[in-house]
C-alpha cells in the first residue's frame, strides 16, 4: 500500500518533521509519498531520506508510478459519507491525506483535494493528527481491523509535572498502558511549546 500526504505547509516545522518520520518508520520509506512540495522549499535531509518527495501534485503521481490509477486513490476525508473498512484494501492502492490533518480548529484543507473527485472515506468524526490518521488507516487496511475495534484515547491530558499539563484536542490510538501513541520526541516538543506560551503570558 502507498500512503500519500499532500504537503500543504509552507515548510517543515518541528511538529511536521516528527510526524513524517514516525509515519515513515511504520509504513516504510517506499510506501510514503509527499506531494506538492513547492520547488522553493528546501526539504530537510532527514525527511528526504525516509520518503519520496516531489513538487508534483497528487494527480501527477502517474509520472512516478507507471501503474498509477486515479480510481485506486482513496481520500481520507472527514466529510465522506462512508467509513474506511477492511474491504477497501481490495479497492484502493493509494491512501491520500490532505495537509496536516491535526489542525485545530480544523481548516478543511482536505476540501481542496475533495474537488478533484477522489473517492472518500472517513475515520470517524473526531479530529486526528496526521500520523494517527495514517496509523488508523494502516490498521484497517493492512491488519483488517474495523474502526470501532481500534483502542482510542480522545483529548488526552499530557502532564509535564504535578503543576503543569496540557490537553491535546485530538484522537490518538492508545497503547497497552492506555497512553496516546505519539511520534518519538513529540511529548518533549509539546512541553517546550507549552513553556514558551507561558513565558509569553508572563
Amino acid at each position: 500500500m502507498k500512503y500519500v500526504i499532500e504537503h500543504m505547509e509552507e515548510g517543515f516545522s518541528s511538529w511536521v518533521r516528527l510526524e513524517y518520520r514516525a509515519i515513515s518508520k511504520e509504513v516504510g520509506s517506499s510506501g510514503l509519498f509527499l506531494t506538492s512540495i513547492k520547488p522553493s522549499v528546501q526539504v530537510p535531509e532527514e525527511i528526504a531520506s525516509v520518503c519520496t518527495t516531489t513538487p508534483l501534485d497528487v494527480t501527477q503521481l502517474k509520472e512516478l508510478d507507471a501503474n498509477f490509477d486515479v480510481s485506486k486513490v482513496c481520500l481520507l476525508d472527514p466529510s465522506a459519507e462512508q467509513e474506511l473498512v477492511p474491504e477497501d484494501a481490495k479497492k484502493f492502492d493509494y491512501f491520500l491525506f490532505g495537509g496536516i490533518l491535526g489542525d485545530h480548529p480544523p481548516r478543511d484543507r482536505t476540501g481542496e483535494l475533495r474537488k478533484l473527485g477522489f473517492v472518500g472515506r472517513h475515520l470517524g468524526k473526531t479530529q486526528m493528527t496526521t500520523d494517527t490518521a495514517v496509523r488508523v488507516t494502516q490498521r484497517v487496511i493492512e491488519n483488517g481491523q474495523k474502526l470501532d475495534e481500534i483502542p482510542y484515547v480522545d483529548f488526552p491530558e499530557l502532564r509535564f509535572n504535578k503543576h503543569e499539563s496540557t490537553e491535546m484536542p485530538f484522537r490518538y490510538i492508545k497503547n497497552d498502558k492506555g497512553e496516546p501513541i505519539m511520534p518519538e520526541g513529540m511529548f518533549e516538543l509539546i512541553k517546550q511549546d507549552s513553556e514558551k506560551s507561558l513565558e509569553d503570558m508572563l
